[in-house]
């Protein structure tokens, strides 16, 4: 009989060897929208077992048996939801020739899964950016300025779905005021650097000498640009 100290080894040799292996990279608007895109558990663990095999195994196309055998469903249900998957247009299979050998493979594309799941993600922050506008207390418009709309209007374009992200990651994760956000971009074009990256690192910079009003954000500047 082995000894509880060696099987606490053994058990700490495995849990190593499995970090080593690594992780696999999921993408958390899968979890977050799934549901939104009328998915069930079984059609989003194949969807992640597929990713699985690509990064871990390089493998594009593994077959419906290596699927199969890493899920608890039944042959017919696991064939069912990638059916499914191939039919609703969330994920494709690509057929592609080796131009030196000539031969032909097929491999599993989730772009449009990725797609669809952006513009679920679109949508929630349009939500969000329309909430913003009407603000309790006031008339639609009054007393408030649509930090997204300015930006915009900057910008001469439409925002993408990660640049309405980054928006509102100042606004609800790092809690800065639209005012100073607004400043942010004002300090941006004033460099000639309008990006979200530059801005970004604004704002950081203001964070980090606890600057909270566009009156201390004005007199720091000035006395970067006078260094």
């Amino acid at each position: 009989m082995r000894s509880s100290q060696g099987t606490n080894k053994e058990l700490s040799a495995a849990l190593l060897l499995g970090w080593q292996d690594g992780q696999v990279d999921v993408p958390y608007w899968l979890l977050q929208y799934y549901s939104r895109l009328r998915l069930q558990e079984a059609e989003v663990m194949l969807i992640l077992h597929v990713m699985a095999f690509k990064q871990k195994e390089q493998k594009d196309f593994p077959t419906l048996e290596e699927i199969q055998s890493r899920m608890s469903l039944p042959p017919e249900k696991v064939i069912a939801a990638l059916q499914k998957l191939l039919k609703e247009g969330l994920l494709q299979i690509d057929e592609e020739m080796d131009p030196a050998s000539g031969v032909h493979s097929e491999k599993y594309n989730w772009t449009p899964l990725l797609e669809r799941l952006a513009e679920c993600r679109l949508e929630d922050l349009q939500e969000e950016k329309a909430a913003r506008r009407i603000r309790p207390g006031a008339a639609p418009g009054a007393g408030s300025r649509d930090v997204f709309t300015i930006f915009e209007k900057e910008f001469g374009r439409p925002l993408t779905p990660m640049e309405l992200e980054s928006i509102a990651g100042w606004l609800d994760k790092d809690g800065h005021p639209e005012e100073l956000i607004l400043a942010g971009l004002k300090e941006a074009v004033f460099a000639g650097k309008v990006h979200f990256r530059y801005i970004d690192r604004i704002l950081l910079e203001w964070q980090r000498n606890r600057i909270t009003s566009v009156e201390q954000a004005k007199e720091h500047s000035q006395k970067f640009r006078s260094r």
